[in-house]
């Protein structure tokens, strides 16, 4: 049998090792990293200060703000570091925090953004239950459950199989992604792909379901209860979550269960950038553009911020 080194450090290959093209990919990840940043924190400022604002759909939209946040920071100043020096080892310990919490704040967005549909079901569908079913201790318990609930279907079963890391060191990754710091393990690694594959497809296929029958109501009571010139406004509610909805899952789907996605490292790593770098990035312009009361905020806070100076 061959021998097998246990590794404490792992080697992120990150895109290239040509200094010239790293050094682009560093200012485009800067700015995308930037304006990610601006626009999570312009968004939680503007909630947490402008008193219309405190609303169940807000409220939600502020711990999307968050997660996004936390899910971009997590992996994009590593990589930006990683960038600039070719120094690119990252211990087990470090990888595995990043890994974990990846996987935790990607799982409570998903959870998230079932709730979030389920707000604007119960505010179109049934606006005269609104105030008792949306009251804030139910938003309290819903948004609690989200995040605890995340945290056993995404994070208990990784604890309670543990992995360890042999032989090749390399990722060829830019961030501690679970597919790709599985291949590393020591042992059979089929038992842990069909284990990721099982809680991914139940965890995305059912809340990715609640959505649409939530749209589906949403869509028929909008046809049978409202006047035509009433349902513009009623749906333009809805195209904002709708629009990051179809980004969230479409490009985790593609990784987890797109062509070739258990093999196919280049693949995983491409697709990383969209979930993980792009779509923080997006989802506050998305709100932004899209939402009249969120861009009046902002017009506000600019126009005191410039009568300040």
């Amino acid at each position: 049998m061959e021998n097998q080194t246990v590794i404490t450090e792992v080697i992120l290959l990150g895109f290239s090792k040509d200094p010239k093209i790293n050094i682009a990919l560093f200012f485009l990840f800067l700015t995308i990293y930037l304006i990610t940043i601006t626009g999570n924190c312009l968004i939680i400022c503007i909630i947490l200060t402008n008193v219309r604002l405190h609303v169940p759909m807000y409220f939600f939209l502020c711990n999307l703000s968050f997660i996004d946040f936390c899910y971009s920071s997590t992996a994009v100043p590593r990589l930006l570091s990683d960038l600039l020096f070719s120094c690119r080892i990252i211990s087990n310990v470090a990888c595995g925090a990043q890994l974990y919490v990846i996987l935790f704040m990607g799982g409570t967005e998903c959870q998230l953004l079932v709730l979030m549909a389920y707000d604007r079901y119960i505010a179109i569908c049934r606006p005269l239950h609104y105030p008792v079913q949306m009251r804030w201790s139910v938003c309290y318990r819903l948004t609690a459950f989200v995040w605890i609930c995340s945290f056993m279907i995404y994070i208990f079963p990784s604890l309670l199989m543990p992995i360890t890391l042999c032989n090749r060191n390399q990722i060829n990754h830019f961030m501690c992604e679970l597919l790709a710091v599985i291949k590393l393990s020591c042992g059979d690694i089929y038992l842990n792909e069909l284990t990721i594959f099982s809680i991914s497809f139940i965890s995305l296929l059912l809340p990715f379901s609640l959505i649409i029958i939530s749209y589906l109501c949403i869509i028929s009571s909008v046809l049978k209860l409202i006047r035509s010139t009433g349902r513009s406004k009623a749906f333009s509610t809805c195209t904002s979550h709708l629009a990051v909805v179809a980004l969230y899952f479409g490009t985790v789907m593609l990784m987890y269960f797109g062509p070739s996605s258990m093999y196919s490292t280049d693949q995983e790593k491409y697709s990383s950038i969209f979930y993980v770098i792009v779509s923080p990035m997006l989802n506050p312009l998305i709100y932004s553009l899209n939402n009249r009361d969120v861009k009046e905020s902002i017009k506000k806070l600019i126009a005191n911020l410039t009568h300040m100076c």
